[in-house]
């Protein structure tokens, strides 16, 4: 009986590695291949500018508070911020899962509850939504010029990812910051699915250049260097 359990863990733990391995040369070797990179050149004047940025871990998609071709303020409203500063510029949405966003502000308050249930895919989702007066570009902070139809199909993708896309309900008494709200999304965070992945189907909703899958932001922008 001994024989049998020991045998048993040692086929388990090299089970658990070999899918750690596989899983890690999936996530560096499919983050590297490109979707959309035969992309056409927007002017500056007929385009809509959009950013992707990255805190070093999970990254938003950046977009106008208003164009003409969505005024984003009748979904998200300055006054459920704490600032409640009406003087913004720029709108950045991150998806993600609702555990960690709401109850994990720093990594020393972190459950081994809240990291399984988001390892797989078992808890519910948020949407991070941050204003900004203006973006500057950097290394983690890049600034794309997009069609007006292609932005019409981000506008689509980012509000369909809220559970209701018309009144996105507002998770009162969270934040970050002054200029951030959190609200309730669709999906669940998993191995399979994380922020960047969000972020990156966010890309390819808009035609831009993404990678095949990622779960991590170098994923996003190894194709923007």
């Amino acid at each position: 009986m001994l024989k049998k359990t020991f045998k048993f863990l040692g086929w388990t733990i090299f089970g658990i590695f070999s899918f750690l391995v596989l899983y890690v040369l999936s996530v560096y070797l499919i983050s590297k291949i490109t979707v959309n990179s035969d992309i056409t050149q927007v002017e500056e004047q007929d385009g809509i500018p959009i950013y992707i940025l990255s805190n070093g871990v999970h990254t938003d998609i950046v977009v106008p508070v208003k164009n003409e071709i969505k005024d984003w303020r009748n979904e998200i409203q300055f006054s459920q911020t704490k600032s409640k500063d009406s003087l913004m510029n720029y709108i950045a949405f991150g998806w993600g899962d609702k555990g960690f966003y709401l109850y994990t502000p720093e990594w020393s308050d972190l459950k081994a509850s809240t990291a399984l249930k988001a390892a797989f895919g078992v808890s519910s989702s948020a949407m991070h939504t941050t204003f900004f007066k203006q973006l500057h570009e950097s290394k983690d902070c890049k600034r794309i010029l997009i069609s007006k139809e292609d932005y019409k199909n981000l506008v689509t993708y980012i509000s369909e990812s809220f559970s209701d896309p018309i009144h996105p309900q507002w998770i009162e008494g969270h934040s970050y910051g002054k200029k951030d709200a959190f609200y309730e999304a669709k999906g669940s965070y998993s191995f399979f699915y994380t922020c960047n992945t969000w972020a990156n189907n966010a890309l390819k909703s808009a035609n831009q250049k993404a990678s095949l899958w990622t779960v991590y932001d170098k994923g996003i922008f190894c194709h923007y260097e």
